[in-house]
Formats: structure tokens, sequence, C-alpha cells
């Protein structure tokens, strides 16, 4: 198991999730509330699952990727970005399941959602792939899938961060274990082979 590809999945199955609710039938009330609720739930476990295994690690690893510059603003813009779908969520909550606002608190939602995975994919993922070893890829996607486990019948209650704070809290948690980075890998073995 790699988290990054467990995350890319998850991706896959929210864009079909979002799909399958732009195609249900409008007047299929109950169906919509229910294909809404069992995706409100996968959003938030997910995120927070990202939140407490994935983030403070690239925090510690990651250099940036792409058009990410550091970890610090990958990380910053992703807890930023799952507030503003927390928020579409609440608001869909909210409202009447099928009305025109809860319509656009779903649209809302995918739109933060959508441009969330693109990013995610391009600096966060990459960046990771680059710099973690691949034990450490698998550690965390054990601790991710079991914490999504134990919470996908009924959710968690969502709490926003502040980024910043995030960020400041989890950049401090200490020094990097080299063996836990790809390089840091690749250098022992390299070290190791030279000694002999």
């Amino acid at each position: 198991m790699d988290i990054t590809d467990i995350i890319l999945a998850q991706h896959d199955e929210q864009r079909r999730s979002f799909a399958a609710l732009e195609e249900w039938p409008r007047d299929d009330v109950e169906g919509l509330e229910a294909v809404w609720r069992r995706l409100a739930i996968l959003l938030e476990n997910h995120a927070e699952a990202e939140e407490r295994y994935f983030f403070p690690e690239l925090l510690k690893l990651g250099t940036g990727a792409a058009d990410a510059p550091d970890a610090e603003e990958e990380t910053d813009d992703a807890i930023g970005d799952h507030n503003n779908i927390r928020k579409a969520i609440r608001a869909a909550d909210e409202a009447t399941v099928g009305s025109d606002e809860w319509w656009q608190a779903v649209t809302d939602c995918n739109v933060y959602n959508s441009r969330h995975m693109g990013e995610e994919e391009r600096q966060d993922l990459a960046d990771f792939r680059q710099q973690a070893s691949l034990q450490l890829r698998h550690d965390i996607a054990v601790q991710f899938l079991r914490f999504e486990a134990l919470h996908a019948s009924g959710g968690i209650t969502p709490k926003d961060k502040d980024p910043e704070d995030y960020v400041e809290k989890h950049a401090s948690d200490g020094p990097v274990d080299p063996s836990k980075t790809s390089r840091g890998t690749q250098r022992d073995s390299v070290q190791s082979s030279e000694d002999v």
C-alpha cells in the first residue's frame, strides 16, 4: 500500500460520486440525500485522515513540487481548501435536499473539492513521492485506512482548522528520521555498500 495511491483512488471515488449526483433523478430526494450523505462522510473522513497522517509527514519531508515553493505553502493551502469544502457541506446540510440552495451548496463543494484535488495531485502527492520512503508511504496508508474504516458508517464531526496554526504546529514536530526519506534510504544503501 502507498498513501499517494490511496489518496488518488479516493479522489477518483469523490469525482464519481459528484458525477452520480449530477445524473441522479431530481425527483428522487431520498436517493439524492443518501448519495450526498455518503459523499459528505467520505469527504470529511478523507480530509481528517490527511490532516492526521499525511500532512504532518509532508511538512517534515516536503520541499515543494510543481508550482508550490515549499511544503508549508502546500499544506496551508490544502487545509484552507478542506475548510472551504466543510463550509459547503454545512451549507448543503442546512438546506432542503433537492432545493436550489442545496444544489448550489453541492456545486460549490464540487468546485472547491475539484480545485483541491488538482493542486494536491500536482503538488503534495508529487512532493511526497519524491521525498518519502516506500516504507513510510505504506505505514501512513495503513493508519489512514484504519482511521477511515473506523469512521466510515457515521463519519466524524467536521472541525475547521486555522491553516497557519496547523502548519506551525506540525512543521515544528521535530527532526526527520533519515530512514523515512527516500533519499535517506538511498544514501544509507550507498554508504553501506562503500563500507563493505
